[in-house]
């Protein structure tokens, strides 16, 4: 079933003006710039730390393949429904929500404003520790030894050195994240997106080709992407895969929402969406076959969980002939990745600030600078904390901003508007199955996703589906 319903031409789609005349906002400079800063702010520490030790703990090619489907099938309609909130609206969670006509949208908006700040803080902590392990990687030059573990929490209690190390770090990012925000979206995030995205996905090549070349790196590639047996695809290897589709393309009702309201008017947003799956995906494949395969060649475990990325591969990179370099370029490719991430995540908040009071662009960036900086600290305590403050402001926040941004794009913004945004000047059909699966089966495979995991992970019933 197709319509033909086509959109009120919009005072901003006449040219790709710096800022949109009707609201004063800035937007890209270029697709193509627009396209490369999307992609950076989706392609961050979960297609490099996240996605091969989740491989690796749920089993290699059936998770793989699954993933892959469920980027495209969900993940590229539910990207256009986030972009289609932003652009509507103008505007960043805080008031998206409330101009698509969620009932306490604007309440919604601030919930949300709020995990994004308290996610900010334990995500750039994490990029401080990646940080600390490229330093030592790169101090190897010198033949220097740093112990890069040392920045990791401990379990529990506290360990005051890892503390005031993670400390360090995590505000040497917050400050370099602060430095480009302050220039604004077409001279700080999209030059830099510009310039780091293709520089860090050419380093992380580079490291799949060396990994490719150790002996026995094969079997490490079989198991990866070519043993699938369809009894590996079991509910919780789905389930899995559908709740990092939506964690690595940084779904959540916030990054692609303000993201969204910086493209031009008269950009169809089937394009920057389907890009955005390919970038993303393809980052995930090329990551797992810089990792995995070197995993199997030094006969180690790819199950090793979180610790895949900080504890195993620094061994492989010891055992490595040339290993420090190769250490220090993937490392190197892991900081810019999330640093990418870290930015758009701050670059949320600075929005909602800017959309919603009267402070300016330089004074916002300091203040959500210092926010997130404070709520750093809890979660560089030990991992008895990091833990759950990961699955709460994280996996879980993350999962239900989703599913709040494709209702209010199915069911509370006007129609005519939705498939206006959604199908662009309406030059072609519009595919009306494509806003019913936004409207009824994206939503209902959130939710299922969800309740399996309260009940497997919380209630633990039927935890060994």
């Amino acid at each position: 079933m197709t319509s033909t319903a086509r959109s009120t031409p919009s005072p901003t789609s006449s040219a790709p003006a710096e800022r949109t005349a009707a609201t004063g906002r800035e937007t890209f400079a270029s697709r193509l710039g627009g396209l490369l800063t999307i992609v950076g702010v989706s392609v961050g520490l979960g297609h490099v730390w996240r996605f091969p030790y989740m491989v690796g703990k749920f089993g290699g090619a059936a998770f793989v393949l699954f993933y892959v489907v469920v980027s495209v099938v969900i993940g590229v309609p539910a990207l256009m429904a986030e972009f289609a909130l932003g652009r509507s609206a103008r505007r960043g969670p805080v008031g998206a929500f409330e101009r698509g006509g969620l009932p306490y949208g604007r309440y919604v908006g601030w919930f949300l404003f709020f995990v994004v700040t308290a996610a900010t803080g334990y995500y750039s902590a994490v990029i401080g520790w990646v940080l600390w392990y490229t330093v030592s990687q790169v101090a190897m030059l010198a033949h220097v030894r740093l112990d890069a573990a040392a920045i990791l929490p401990p379990n529990d209690g506290f360990v005051l050195r890892s503390f005031l190390l993670q400390l360090c770090c995590t505000a040497v990012v917050i400050l370099a994240c602060a430095a480009v925000l302050v220039k604004g979206v077409r001279k700080g995030i999209e030059v830099v997106s510009t310039i780091l995205l293709p520089a860090m996905t050419v380093v992380t090549i580079a490291v799949m080709v060396r990994t490719l070349t150790l002996p026995n790196a094969w079997q490490g590639v079989r198991w990866y992407l070519l043993e699938f047996r369809f009894h590996d695809l079991s509910a919780n290897v789905m389930a899995a895969a559908i709740g990092h589709a939506i964690f690595a393309l940084s779904l959540g009702g916030t990054f692609m929402v303000v993201y969204g309201s910086y493209l031009h008017a008269d950009e169809r947003l089937a394009r920057p969406a389907i890009w955005t799956v390919i970038g993303d995906t393809g980052s995930s494949l090329i990551a797992g076959l810089a990792i995995i395969p070197a995993v199997f060649a030094f006969g180690l475990s790819p199950a090793a969980g979180p610790g895949l990325i900080f504890d195993t591969l620094p061994k492989v990179f010891a055992a490595m002939p040339a290993g420090w370099l190769f250490g220090a370029l993937f490392f190197v490719s892991l900081v810019g990745a999330g640093y990418l991430s870290d930015i758009g995540a701050l670059e949320v908040l600075v929005a909602g600030l800017t959309d919603n009071t009267r402070l300016s662009r330089t004074r916002a960036v300091w203040v959500m600078a210092a926010a997130c900086f404070i709520l750093s600290i809890p979660p560089s305590v030990n991992m008895s904390i990091f833990v759950p403050w990961d699955l709460t402001f994280g996996s879980g926040m993350q999962t239900l901003g989703s599913l709040l941004a494709v209702i209010t794009v199915g069911w509370c913004l006007h129609r005519g508007a939705a498939l206006a945004e959604l199908f662009g000047a309406g030059e072609r059909p519009v595919p009306m199955w494509m806003f019913y699966w936004i409207r009824f089966g994206i939503p209902l495979v959130i939710v299922a996703v969800g309740v399996y995991w309260l009940l497997t992970q919380v209630f633990r019933i039927f935890a060994g589906v």
